[in-house]
């Protein structure tokens, strides 16, 4: 009897945490993503050529979700960019060679948490490659002239 009501109450709670545990998402190609409140970004944005996207935006992906314009899109450029195997927030390594192109004024700044990881990553368009990381992640980020 007491073997039985121990193998109860372990049933019982395996499958208490079984349903409390939140749902992982899988990404195309296979990578599989924390649970949707892991991926929650807030987007600022100034001195851009598109006045309407200055400002500052929530985004939640795995489901889309949040304030910005164009949320879906905005977590797909996010999800690929990421699926290249870098870590898309990462600053511009201080060593790296970049060409010496002006892409405007505009900046952002992304703050939150992205796959379970701490995020808080600023983005300028002041040389080259700067401009190529901003540019991975747009439309999370403006598309710029």
């Amino acid at each position: 009897m007491l073997r039985r009501t121990v193998t109860i109450l372990a049933v019982a709670a395996a499958l208490t945490g079984a349903a409390a545990a939140p749902a992982t998402a899988v990404l195309p190609g296979g990578g599989v993503v924390p649970p949707a409140k892991a991926d929650r970004l807030s987007v600022s944005v100034t001195d851009s050529a598109d006045r309407a996207m200055d400002g500052s935006f929530t985004l939640a992906c795995h489901p889309s979700g949040g304030d910005h314009p164009e949320a879906r899109e905005a977590c797909a450029a996010i999800d690929k960019a990421a699926r290249k195997g870098t870590d898309v927030f990462a600053p511009v390594p201080k060593d790296a060679q970049c060409t010496m192109v002006y892409g405007g004024p505009v900046t952002a700044r992304v703050t939150g948490t992205w796959r379970g990881k701490p995020v808080d990553a600023r983005f300028s368009r002041a040389n080259g490659c700067e401009i190529n990381r901003w540019n991975a992640l747009v439309p999370a980020l403006p598309k710029a002239s």
